[in-house]
């Protein structure tokens, strides 16, 4: 009997095990040389905790709030799509898990489960991941659905114009389950003799002519916050505050999307010091470790979002995998927050890191 998982990346290796091939590969994998996949992870082994000592940490608060939703840690689930490749009860048991851990659960566009069979699933603080299709109405009645099942904040992700080459899935012939969400709105099958299905059903749907006017029409069909997932430049982050959203995920889609753009640790500050402190900042992209949701508190995040951490646990033990996944990183951000002098997420500043072209000027 394989031992006991002791920490997020053991559990790759659990999900590894038991999965086919072809669901791995999907789960795990990124846009083409998968640069910025790895990067993602390598990134924050860059950057260096500066601990203060002689500081009281008797008790340690993690708690804090998004959206003005208080959560246990800054520590979300990010929308992670079919989720029932990696396990029958998919985005359920998830969902459930969220709610154990008093964390807020996004849920994907592309999710397994529908938004009703999540809702019904357990009461909990979600949020609704959300693509623009080129034929509106369906993602207008997706938006409705999650307004009616209690979604507290829609998630638009911007980056994805078009799907990105993701050649794992090619070479497998990626073979997508049907989804549930759209049936009786579009049409959930596309044949592909050219490779990954998954491809060929995105790039005949997303619309790529979603541009920053269109933030105005999704408003106007929706009371909930938005918050735009994707940016990755101050450029983009100052426009997203122009046009009035409630907040920004900086993010490179888990490295799936545009190869060698940035891995997001390393643009975070760029992204928040832009806002300005106007909307909330979160942000996803190789969290690994409590050190990694420390760093990224210190460079100005509000809270991580973590994904295929998730599906590794979900993969490996189901719901209580995936509440295990989370403990794990809240424990380890608990023990370094009490090592670097931190006992509450309000005390944890920028002064706490030094980034590797800090260390290097430094040595000049």
């Amino acid at each position: 009997m394989a031992p006991e998982p002791v920490n997020v990346n053991e559990f790759r290796e659990l999900a590894r095990e038991v999965l086919p091939k072809m669901y791995y590969d999907f789960h795990t994998g990124g846009a083409e040389d998968e640069y910025t996949l790895k990067q993602n992870i390598q990134a924050f082994q860059r950057i260096m905790l500066r601990p203060r000592v002689l500081v009281d940490v008797s008790k340690i608060d993690m708690s804090t709030t998004v959206l003005g939703y208080k959560i246990s840690a800054p520590i979300m689930i990010a929308p992670t799509s079919r989720q029932q490749l990696a396990h029958p009860e998919g985005e359920v048991a998830t969902a459930r898990a969220a709610a154990a851990s008093n964390t807020i659960m996004v849920m994907s566009f592309s999710s397994s489960c529908t938004v009703e069979e999540v809702a019904s699933s357990c009461n909990a603080v979600r949020f609704f991941q959300l693509y623009i299709f080129k034929r509106r109405d369906v993602s207008a009645q997706l938006v409705r659905r999650a307004e009616r099942s209690r979604f507290k904040a829609i998630v638009l992700t911007v980056d994805n114009p078009r799907i990105g080459r993701r050649e794992a899935d090619i070479k497998n012939k990626m073979i997508s389950p049907r989804l549930k969400n759209f049936e009786g709105l579009i049409s959930v099958e596309v044949d592909s003799d050219k490779g990954s299905n998954l491809e060929a059903y995105a790039n005949s749907t997303l619309d790529d002519s979603l541009c920053w006017e269109d933030i105005s029409w999704l408003k106007s069909i929706t009371k909930l916050p938005i918050l735009i997932k994707g940016v990755l430049i101050h450029e983009d982050a100052r426009k997203a505050v122009e046009v009035g959203v409630d907040g920004i995920v900086v993010s490179n889609h888990g490295g799936r999307q545009l190869d060698y753009s940035p891995p997001t640790i390393s643009v975070l500050e760029e992204v928040v010091q832009a806002v300005r402190g106007r909307v909330p900042v979160l942000f996803d992209g190789g969290v690994r470790r409590g050190t990694d949701v420390f760093k990224a508190l210190a460079l100005g995040a509000q809270a991580v979002l973590i994904g295929r951490p998730v599906i590794y646990g979900l993969a490996a033990m189901g719901e209580t995998g995936v509440k295990k996944v989370i403990e794990m990183l809240k424990n380890e951000l608990e023990l370094t927050m009490a090592l670097s002098g931190c006992p509450s997420i309000k005390d944890i500043s920028r002064s706490h890191v030094r980034m590797e072209h800090e260390r290097l000027q430094s040595m000049l």
